[in-house]
């Protein structure tokens, strides 16, 4: 497949040349959106207004009233797996050609720039969007962020790749601080982003809501501009997440580009104030300018053209089979589709399939695995077992299935996690499963029949039965033809072959940030680099799964590893070949994996790092022979002392596994490094970063914290004066606050008063988002009807400036 990615440096040069033709009012007005989903046009210029809409996993676009949170009803599109699944694919050409269908649609429907994916990393597995992220590995993460990025602007358009940074927990997301020491922020959080900036170069760059070190993302200029374009060449326009700007003035400073949304124009003001009255650099806002000129310049290009709707729900079909990870294999599967099967559960009939929030798609079609049953003629008895929208176990439901089971040959038992579990805007407490799920596995081990467990959940999940059922399908969410993707592996149609991209952990406690996650005001990072497996390895824990495992209906071996080299210079690359051939009875496909080890040094590091993976496909009894290439930066860490990547002298181990536990081969290398510079050693100051053996809750002193972050952690913020930044929790104290509270939870609970449908999730949402919302956002939140004169006019009325805020009030 020739991959074409349609980039905006072509359109640069006469951008430039149209902005020097602009006033500064017309400049300026290119730096906020036009509404919710739009962008201005300047009409004496022919640059046309922008439609950006939500993904990442599918168009979400909004014919009607407009939303960032998936209230309101959206056009039907095809709801691909999401980030959780696709990510298990480690399948690049795979998520290509996904973006590439993504794009097609967004062409149709006349959408000039999709948002997404997204490059977060899996820090913890409570995050309540960790459904819509690729893994806890950053190299996994940016190098499918870059293929789908690239598939979707082969069809120029234009993708938004978010939520830039460390937005790594949906808990007080709008104004929290994540506190994090630089290597961290470089090696785990900013690689992804670095890979697929470097590799696919988005158009946009969306920044996320919180601080970083103190500052807000959106006034971060070291990580707005100095990073992203001053090292990596990023080209693009940085946008802000809906409602994420903190100050205009200082995001322009800081290279942030577009506010959205935008609807009363005051930011254009504050724009144009600050040039004249000599406080901001009308070139900065030149720049701006030219950016979004360009993405308008670019996206006029592309004319609407209808796509094929049936191909893009075949693709589902084959991304959610690809992207299926075989917990356990057994004895049981592949099953005969001749066998007397039960189906049980609920999610067999109505399928979890997608999350919530601003990511939910309305289907084109939605395929359970009833339907692809009935489809294919497959004979079956059916019994729901429990209610998705209940957590405690029915009787009745329970009574029902177990008859069912009792008559069967084979059980297929559909469990995982509800809507209600997880969600942007509010994280999980816990691992488990619904009592429902659990305890309704737990009546079908009881009947002795032949179990295979299909779990449909948007991240880990506790699997406490995993050792009484015969096999375990991990689904993850995994779009809308689910149904079939399940019956292809269900029967051995084809074989599963996902890898999982973030390690399943025996128990929460033993998770390294469990001890700083889901708080407020700091969020301190203490656990520094060691974020999944390179944690769960270098402590030694024993866990349920580990990162990059997965099994098949046939078997691999591995053989012939080969180095270019026996010794290289840092500035030399290696290349490594290894045999894999399929020594089973089926066609299948392997994910190899390598890793490296480097060599013991003064700074801390894990036990290995993957740095390469490849997906290699093999017919029974066939060997193929694959390559990787290593450069300088697959033996570096980033060393806060020389302010750079950095690759010691020392002897490097290349290990080839099937996961991070299950190495098959290894070799040797010697790099002789050229560098010179101090090495950070804390072996003293903070061992807490060497000695990771210990028992429990793994959680580093914050004196030792601090010594490898180089500062203190900053003094929470304080409550009183009440400022923009206050949140609506915050305000409770005042009686003005408590009467917003209630009307905005009224106002939440009349609108969706006698929804029979799946609202319960979005009710939930917006209930946990509202406690921790700035009151900043309030303008977003009324669609412009609180300006922001109004806004600060309530602030001035509750700090005890009467006279001022009600004159404030009585402001457009």
């Amino acid at each position: 497949m020739e991959k074409v990615n349609h980039t905006l440096k072509s359109v640069l040069p006469r951008a430039k040349e149209l902005v020097k033709k602009m006033s500064l009012e017309e400049k300026a007005s290119l730096c906020s959106g036009k509404n919710f989903w739009n962008t201005k046009e300047i009409e004496r210029l022919r640059i046309k207004s922008m439609m950006v809409t939500d993904g990442p996993h599918g168009l979400r676009k909004q014919a009607g009233d407009s939303d960032h949170l998936g209230i309101n009803n959206s056009v039907s599109a095809t709801c691909f797996p999401t980030a959780v699944a696709t990510a298990c694919s480690f399948d690049r050409d795979l998520l290509y050609e996904m973006g590439i269908a993504v794009g097609e649609e967004c062409v149709q429907e006349e959408v000039a720039v999709i948002l997404g994916p997204g490059a977060n990393i899996k820090r913890s597995p409570l995050c309540g969007r960790n459904f819509e992220y690729f893994s806890e590995d950053p190299l996994l993460t940016g190098e499918m962020a870059a293929a789908l990025i690239g598939g979707i602007q082969s069809k120029n358009i234009g993708t938004s790749l978010k939520h830039y940074l460390a937005n790594n927990q949906e808990k007080a997301r709008l104004i929290s601080n994540s506190v994090i020491d630089e290597r961290a922020l470089r090696e785990i959080y900013l690689t992804g982003f670095e890979i697929a900036i470097k590799k696919a170069q988005p158009w946009t760059l969306m920044c996320s809501y919180n601080k970083i070190n103190d500052i807000y993302a959106s006034g971060h200029k070291l990580l707005m501009t100095d990073i992203p374009r001053g090292e990596w060449g990023f080209e693009g326009a940085i946008v802000t997440d809906w409602g994420a700007m903190n100050d205009r003035v200082e995001g322009i400073q800081a290279g942030l580009d577009l506010e959205m949304p935008a609807f009363d124009g005051a930011s254009d003001r504050l724009i144009v104030d600050a040039v004249r009255a000599g406080k901001l650099d009308e070139k900065l806002v030149d720049l701006s300018a030219v950016r979004m000129t360009a993405i308008a310049l670019q996206a006029e290009k592309t004319q609407a053209t209808p796509y094929d709707a049936e191909a893009h729900n075949e693709l589902a079909r084959r991304v959610a089979r690809e992207s299926a990870v075989l917990l356990k294999l057994g004895n049981v599967l592949p099953v005969d589709k001749n066998k007397k099967i039960a189906l049980i559960g609920e999610f067999a009939k109505v399928p979890r399939y997608q999350g919530a929030g601003s990511s939910k798609i309305s289907p084109t079609r939605i395929t359970s695995v009833t339907d692809a049953f009935d489809a294919e003629n497959i004979n079956y008895s059916f019994a729901p077992g429990y209610s998705a929208t209940s957590d405690e176990p029915n009787e009745a439901l329970i009574t029902e299935a177990i008859g069912v089971a009792k008559v069967a040959d084979v059980i297929f038992a559909f469990v995982g996690l509800p809507d209600s579990y997880e969600s942007e805007g509010f994280d999980r407490t816990h691992l488990n499963m619904p009592k429902a799920h659990t305890r309704l596995i737990d009546e079908l081990v009881a009947t002795g029949k032949k179990i295979v467990a299909v779990i449909s959940a948007g991240g880990v999940v506790n699997i406490p039965w995993r050792d009484k059922v015969d096999s375990i399908l991990l689904m993850n969410l995994s779009g809308q033809n689910s149904g079939y993707a399940a019956y292809d592996l269900l029967f051995g149609d084809y074989s599963p072959c996902g890898k999982l991209a973030e390690t399943y952990p025996l128990k929460l406690t033993e998770t390294p940030s469990i001890a700083h996650f889901g708080t407020g005001g700091n969020i301190e990072y203490r656990e520094s680099i060691y974020v999944g497996y390179r944690y769960y390895d270098k402590a030694q824990k024993q866990v349920m799964y580990p990162f990059g495992h997965g099994l098949s209906y046939t078997t691999f071996t591995y053989s012939g590893l080969k180095l270019s080299a026996k010794k290289i210079g840092d500035r030399d690359t290696l290349q490594v070949e290894v045999v894999v051939t399929n020594t089973g009875k089926q066609a299948g496909k392997e994910i190899v994996q390598l890793y490296i080890s480097a060599p013991e040094s003064t700074i801390y590091k894990p036990m290995r790092e993957l740095r390469d993976f490849a997906k290699v496909e093999l017919q029974m009894k066939e060997s193929k022979t694959v390559t990787f290439t290593l450069e300088r930066r697959a033996f570096a860490y980033y060393n806060i002392n020389v302010k750079d990547w950095f690759v010691e002298s020392g002897d490097y181990k290349i290990e080839i596994g099937a996961s991070s536990r299950d190495i098959r081969l290894n070799d040797t290398v010697t790099v002789d490094s050229s560098q010179e510079g101090a090495i950070p050693d804390y072996r003293t100051a903070a061992p807490g970063y060497y000695n990771l053996l210990q028992p429990g809750t793994y959680d580093v002193p914050k004196e030792q914290f601090e010594e490898v972050l180089g500062r203190k952690v900053p003094e929470e913020r304080i409550l009183r004066p009440f400022t923009p930044n206050s949140t609506l929790g915050d305000i409770r104290v005042h009686w003005i606050g408590r009467m917003m509270n209630k009307q905005i939870e009224k106002s939440t609970m009349k609108m969706f008063a006698g929804d029979e449908g799946d609202s319960g999730d979005i009710v939930k949402m917006i209930q946990e988002m509202a406690v921790d919302m700035p009151l900043r956002q309030l303008g977003m939140l009324s669609q412009g009807a609180l300006s922001v004169k109004r806004i600060e006019g309530l602030i001035d009325i509750m700090n005890g400036h009467i006279l001022k805020g009600i004159r404030g009030l009585m402001k457009k």
